[in-house]
C-alpha cells in the first residue's frame, strides 16, 4: 500500500472505533512518515513503525504484555511527538510561494520551436499473452536486492566486502527461479498503451476525441511545485501540464498512457509451485513477477520511443543507461512524485479500458491488482523530465479541488502525505 492508503486506514481505524495497535512496515513507508503522517490520525491506539518482519515479534511481544504495553505505547508516542516536532521545524525553513506566484514562474517551453510529433495510432491497442523473454533484458536488479534489505548498486553488490557473498547466492537463485518462470509461462504479460490529442490549459492536460479538438474526452489534472525556488539560479515551478502544448499556441499536441501487468496467473502459480510453509521461494517468485513489472513498463516505453510513438526511432541506450532514464521523454505514475494524486488512474483507467483489456483492477484506494503491475502517462517532449511537486499549501488544495470537483476533504484525504498543514488545525480554529 501507498502512504496515503496507509493514512487512509490508520483514519479509518479512528473512525470506526477500533482499539488495538496499527503495525506500520515496507519499503514505501519509514520511521519518520509514521510519526509525521500515520500516527496522528489514530489517536484511539498507537500505529508503530517496523523496521522488517523479523522485529515484529518483539514489538506484539511488548504490545501483548500486561506488564510492558502501556509502558511501552507511552514510549512510542513520546518518541514520535519528538520526531514529529523536528520534521515540522525542518520544514518550515523550507518556505514555500503561493498557487499564484508559482504558475507565473512555471517551467517555460519555447513552443514556437517545436512541432510535436505524432504517434502512429490513436486510441488504445492492447498486447497480450507477452512474451517474457523479451523482458529479461529489461530488468533494473537493484531494487531487488533492496526487496531483501541488501543495500548497494547492482552489478557491484556482488563484489560488496559485506554483502557481496549472499547477494551473489540470492542472485543465483533469482535466475534458477526466472527461468522457470519464463519456461514454464508461469505468468501471463498484457499491457494496453494508448495515444491521445491533447493539450494544457492551466495546470490541467484536455484530452479530445480527435481532430479538429472540439470535443473533450477527459482531463488530467496536475499539481505545481511551490516550495521557494533561488530565482538566481533560474529554478521554475513546474506540473506535469507544462510539457503540453497548451491550447492558446495551436499546436496540435499528444500525450500517452499507458497500464502493464505480469501479475496475470501470480496466484495459481503460487499454490502450483511452492508450498505453503516456503517462505522463501513465495517472497522470491513475488519480488521477481514485480521486476518483471517493471521491466515491461520499460520495455514498453523503448518500443513508445522507438516505434508506437517514434519520435526517438534512431535511440542506442544500453540497459544502464535506461536505468539511468538517458531516454527523451518521461513515464510518470499517478501517486509519484511527479503527480502525488492516485486518483488519476481512474481516468487512465476509463479511457483505456484497463480491467477489460489488460485485466488490471483498481481497489477503493486506486492501488493496482494483480500487484505486480505498472501504469502511468507518456510526455515526449524533449525538455520533459522528472521531478517532484513535494509539498503543496492550501490555496492549491482548493484549487485542485475545484477542478476536480472534489470536497475540500476529499482532497485533503487523497493528498494527505503531501499536504504542507495539518488540516485538523483548520478545522479546530474554525470551531474556536
Amino acid at each position: 500500500p501507498s502512504l496515503d492508503e496507509m493514512c487512509f486506514v490508520a483514519a479509518e481505524m479512528e473512525r470506526e472505533g477500533f482499539n488495538v495497535p496499527l503495525l506500520i512496515g515496507g519499503a514505501t513507508t519509514s520511521r519518520v512518515h509514521t510519526a509525521v503522517k500515520i500516527a496522528p490520525n489514530y489517536d484511539r491506539n498507537q500505529a508503530i513503525y517496523v523496521l522488517d518482519a523479523s522485529r515484529a515479534v518483539g514489538v506484539v511481544s511488548k504490545l501483548l504484555s500486561e506488564t510492558d504495553r502501556e509502558g511501552y505505547k507511552a514510549d512510542i508516542r513520546t518518541e514520535y511527538d519528538k520526531v514529529r516536532q523536528q520534521h515540522l521545524a525542518n520544514e518550515a525553513k523550507k518556505s514555500r510561494i503561493t498557487l499564484a506566484a508559482a504558475r507565473a514562474n512555471r517551467f517555460d517551453i519555447d513552443w514556437k520551436a517545436y512541432t510535436p510529433p505524432k504517434p502512429s495510432f490513436m486510441g488504445p491497442r492492447s498486447f497480450d499473452a507477452y512474451d517474457l523473454a523479451s523482458l529479461v533484458p529489461f530488468i533494473d536488479w537493484t531494487p531487488f536486492f533492496q526487496t531483501w534489505e541488501l543495500a548497494g548498486r547492482y552489478p557491484m553488490i556482488l563484489d560488496d566486502n559485506k554483502v557481496g557473498t549472499e547477494a551473489k547466492k540470492l542472485f543465483a537463485d533469482a535466475q534458477d527461479l526466472l527461468k522457470k518462470i519464463v519456461a514454464g509461462k508461469w505468468l501471463t504479460a498484457r499491457a494496453v498503451v494508448g495515444f491521445w490529442p491533447a493539450n494544457s490549459i492551466g495546470d490541467d492536460i484536455e484530452i479530445y476525441t480527435g481532430e479538429p479538438r472540439h470535443t473533450k474526452l477527459a482531463t488530467l489534472h496536475t499539481l505545481r511545485q511551490q516550495i521557494a525556488r533561488d530565482p538566481s539560479r533560474d529554478r521554475a515551478h513546474t506540473a506535469l501540464a507544462d510539457f503540453i502544448a497548451p491550447k492558446e499556441t495551436g499546436l496540435a499536441d499528444y500525450v500517452g498512457s499507458f497500464a502493464v501487468t505480469t501479475g496475470i496467473g501470480d496466484e495459481a502459480a503460487l499454490d502450483k509451485h511452492f508450498a505453503k510453509t516456503d517462505d522463501y521461494g513465495r517472497i522470491m517468485f513475488k519480488a521477481l513477477a514485480d521486476r518483471l513489472a517493471e521491466a515491461f513498463a520499460e520495455h514498453m516505453h523503448w518500443r513508445v520511443r522507438t516505434e508506437l510513438w517514434g519520435y526517438a526511432k534512431g535511440e542506442k541506450l544500453t540497459n544502464d543507461e535506461l536505468i539511468t532514464e538517458k531516454y527523451q521523454g518521461i513515464r510518470p505514475a499517478p501517486g509519484y512524485p511527479a503527480q502525488p494524486d492516485h486518483t488519476e488512474k481512474r481516468t487512465l483507467w476509463k479511457l483505456m479500458d484497463v480491467e477489460n483489456r489488460a485485466g488490471i483492477e483498481l481497489t477503493e484506494s486506486c492501488a493496482m491488482w494483480p500487484a505486480s503491475s505498472v501504469s502511468g502517462l507518456y510526455f515526449a517532449h524533449p525538455e520533459a523530465h522528472y521531478f517532484g511537486v513535494g509539498k503543496v499549501e492550501r490555496d492549491q488544495v482548493e484549487d485542485y479541488a475545484a477542478r476536480k470537483g472534489w470536497t475540500i476533504a476529499e482532497t485533503e484525504r487523497w493528498l494527505a502525505p503531501v499536504l504542507n498543514y495539518d488540516p485538523r488545525s483548520i478545522s479546530d480554529a474554525k470551531v474556536a
